[in-house]
């Protein structure tokens, strides 16, 4: 086995990545990036940012996208927890309007390749989270569209039993 497992998500281009971890007493070591061994798995970006966000419980960043200079991302949680999404946009796509989420934290170690033409949003369901991702193209502030978390047409299941919304804050907060 390679230091990484990509699992097909059934939508074209969208991975879960799982990073071979080696643990021990003291701890854990995991490459969480390696061009070389991307590449064997089908999965060839040149990464030229890399960003870091922290946020508390209930908040929900997201859906983003980038209009004229779409991003890839490879995203994966240090802290926490969270449940990750992106919704494909690519018109001409078969899965065109279909969303596909997942737990990442700091226990499963999981990442999400994103590719161009995804919408991305992530809901934090720990007390708090630190995400972090690399994109293939640099920001552009005035690029950036926006989906709401909870359109009809896309119907995103987002786990949030035990939350309520609150529209002041652009949050989702515990009850």
């Amino acid at each position: 086995m390679g230091k990484f497992k990509k699992t097909e998500t059934g939508i074209d281009g969208l991975y879960v990545i799982e990073p071979t971890v080696f643990e021990d007493n003291r701890g854990f070591f995991m490459e969480t990036y390696n061009k070389k061994d991307f590449e064997e798995i089908g999965i060839n970006y040149e990464f030229v940012q890399d960003n870091h966000s922290k946020s508390t419980k209930g908040v929900l960043r997201g859906l983003h996208f980038q209009i004229e200079y779409p991003q890839s991302k490879l995203v994966r949680v240090i802290k926490g927890e969270v449940y990750d999404v992106a919704v494909d946009l690519r018109k001409d796509s078969k899965t065109y309007g279909k969303y596909y989420g997942v737990i990442l934290s700091e226990q499963n170690k999981k990442q999400f390749m994103i590719p161009k033409g995804f919408a991305h949003g992530f809901l934090v369901i720990s007390d708090e989270a630190e995400f972090v991702y690399k994109c293939d193209e640099f920001y552009h502030g005035n690029d950036e569209g926006g989906i709401i978390w909870n359109d009809e047409t896309i119907g995103i299941k987002w786990p949030i039993d035990k939350l309520r919304w609150n529209r002041k804050y652009n949050t989702i907060r515990k009850r």
